[in-house]
């Protein structure tokens, strides 16, 4: 599939709230280093690499980028390289990202209450060098599922309410907490590991966020089960062989798929390779057919639950 000619504009696009982006976007999680995100022995990646892929990915027509201030390795901060790559930024562009967790120096982590969000927000505005936030994702934690987000959540609806905050959304979530987010304030998207193999409960809350007309914004969509590692070398020989068939790589036709899912379904993978980067914002542009949906959507498709 031919890949230096494709604009992101070929994915469709989609509204969070008031804010219109192409359904392919890009996520900087791997942009601060090579190899596992957050692992110890990170390598970092090469700065002026990592910038001339932001910029080529504004120049494919990229206009939502995912971020975070955690994002980070020994000497690479993905917000600082948004900044440094594309500010002053584009007429256009939505930047989002996440709170909830944070990490220390050292690379550990913390969660923080509702009083720390003011800061983790204002920390992302700094090194962003903005004067508000177009899209702040709540982190919902790990191991915490059942329990009410709305302490949190209202702190959020508060910022945006004084103009730090342009829209809110979910990460993490399950079909209670878009019910009880939505009930304090308006939820624009929904972010979730999501992608070929995941549980029927996970495509039925894709589904019912289109019916609400909430943005289904999935991660690890190409990763699958490698998660932070990557893609998994060893993919699955459907998905090989129905690549194959297309002439396409096995991450184009995840990303295809994903985006098949419905019109409301955005995609944000992430890559510090030039060569990656086209190919992926050139899965925008493949259809797949009904029967190459379904053929790649088993009903027992394996468990990839929420850590």
């Amino acid at each position: 599939m031919p890949t230096d000619k494709i604009n992101a504009a070929a994915s469709g696009t989609w509204r969070l709230g008031d804010l219109t982006v192409n359904r392919l976007g890009f996520g900087a999680m791997r942009l601060p280093q090579s190899g596992r995100a957050f692992a110890a022995d990170a390598v970092p990646r090469d700065r002026n690499r990592a910038i001339g892929v932001l910029r080529r990915a504004v120049e494919l027509g990229v206009d939502h980028i995912d971020t975070a201030s955690f994002y980070f390795s020994r000497l690479r901060s993905a917000n600082e390289l948004i900044n440094r790559a594309l500010g002053p930024y584009p007429e256009g562009l939505v930047i989002s990202t996440k709170v909830g967790p944070g990490r220390h120096p050292d690379g550990s982590w913390w969660w923080a209450d509702p009083g720390q969000l003011r800061g983790q927000v204002e920390e992302n505005l700094r090194q962003l060098g903005r004067d508000h936030l177009d899209l702040v994702n709540l982190r919902i934690r790990p191991g915490r599922a059942d329990g009410p987000i709305a302490e949190h959540f209202g702190a959020l609806a508060e910022l945006r309410t004084a103009g730090l905050i342009r829209h809110l959304g979910l990460s993490y979530a399950l079909p209670h907490h878009l019910a009880e987010a939505r009930s304090i304030a308006p939820v624009v998207c929904v972010q979730n590991p999501y992608g070929i193999g995941s549980p029927a409960e996970d495509h039925a809350f894709v589904d019912a966020c289109g019916e609400q007309g909430v943005a289904f914004v999935p991660f690890f969509a190409i990763a699958g089960t490698g998660k932070e590692s990557g893609a998994v070398a060893d993919d699955e020989d459907r998905v090989r062989a129905a690549a194959r068939a297309r002439g396409v790589s096995p991450a184009q036709l995840r990303l295809s798929w994903t985006l098949s899912r419905g019109p409301h379904v955005l995609a944000i993978p992430g890559t510090g390779d030039p060569d990656h980067l086209a190919e992926n914002v050139a899965a925008g542009a493949l259809r797949l057919s009904a029967h190459e949906v379904e053929r790649l959507t088993p009903p027992d498709s394996a468990d990839t639950s929420l850590p």
